[in-house]
């Protein structure tokens, strides 16, 4: 399996359907599995994944309505099952902070894990670790709600014809790329800048600036279509998108990869979105997703 990619645990928005369970969505990035908007049932959604406690690094939820928020005592209470031994820092709009508290403390349990609340007020950056920088910015919901965004830092990438014209190799590489300069050959010399991918998760919200900061550039964007265009209007009256305004968005950000998701029970025919986002002009992969589905983040560019 990849080391990154997207594991899709559930696809519904406010009301669940035989196919399609509540949200639930971990980005696996390496050694890191971040889990975002755990909604009903996601315990058991893990489950079926095949992906462990022990596995999930970080908890971002966009927003405490229940369909993004009511997995989340469940999941609190399988960490402490399971002596997961690594601190669990979660990440929620800090308005709702009584609702994370109740939803923490639902039922009686033991408490034998770390779990770092870390509520986020105001736009920016929320963490940096050596794999990426993890970023929110506020979006258009009735009540708070962000999206979040990951960005790995910026590399280099080595050359091997450069190497050989400068008679670096074998050990001498890993030595110079440490090092930055070996005897007198410099790192900028042998290679050249490699950007680092990019991971958006852009859950209920109206169109507003911070949906295109989000998606900027992007290798894989998940994002809510909850609506399609002829339900516009309701799109916006209770704060969500359609197939096609997340599409227009998605190829004016120059994103790769766009997974629409959160769908409403009205629909029965996932193609539409598929559709209806091409017809808006996106022509990068897509994907619409399933329950249980797993989207690999696309290799490098380049």
């Amino acid at each position: 399996m990849s080391a990154r990619e997207l594991v899709v645990l559930g696809t519904a928005s406010q009301v669940p359907t035989r196919r399609r369970n509540h949200n639930g969505y971990v980005l696996r990035w390496d050694g890191d599995g971040i889990l975002f908007d755990p909604g009903e049932g996601t315990q058991r959604q893990l489950t079926l994944a095949g992906v462990s406690a022990h596995a999930l690094t970080r908890i971002c939820v966009s927003h405490f309505h229940g369909d993004h928020s009511l997995g989340l005592a469940g999941v609190i209470q399988r960490i402490n099952l399971d002596r997961v031994p690594h601190p669990v820092p979660v990440h929620y709009p800090a308005s709702g902070q009584r609702y994370f508290e109740r939803l923490r403390y639902a039922t009686a349990y033991q408490e034998t894990a770390e779990l770092r609340p870390a509520p986020v007020a105001e736009d920016g950056v929320l963490e940096r670790t050596d794999a990426f920088t993890l970023s929110a910015r506020r979006l258009s919901h009735p009540v708070e709600s962000f999206g979040y965004r990951l960005v790995e830092p910026t590399g280099r990438r080595m050359l091997p014809e450069r190497l050989a014209a400068l008679g670096v190799s074998g050990p001498d590489v890993g030595r110079l790329r440490r090092a930055g300069r070996l005897g007198g050959v410099t790192l900028e010399q042998v290679s050249e800048e490699r950007p680092g991918q990019r991971f958006a998760f852009v859950m209920d919200t109206r169109l507003c600036d911070a949906v295109w900061e989000l998606a900027e550039g992007c290798d894989l964007l998940v994002i809510e279509s909850t609506f399609l265009a002829a339900d516009e209007a309701l799109a916006e009256e209770y704060g969500h998108l359609t197939a096609g305004q997340a599409a227009r968005v998605a190829a004016e950000c120059g994103v790769r990869h766009l997974v629409l998701t959160h769908f409403s029970q009205r629909y029965r025919e996932p193609a539409a979105f598929a559709e209806e986002a091409r017809a808006a002009g996106f022509a990068g992969e897509l994907t619409v997703a399933d329950d249980l589905s797993r989207v690999p983040v696309p290799p490098r560019a380049g």
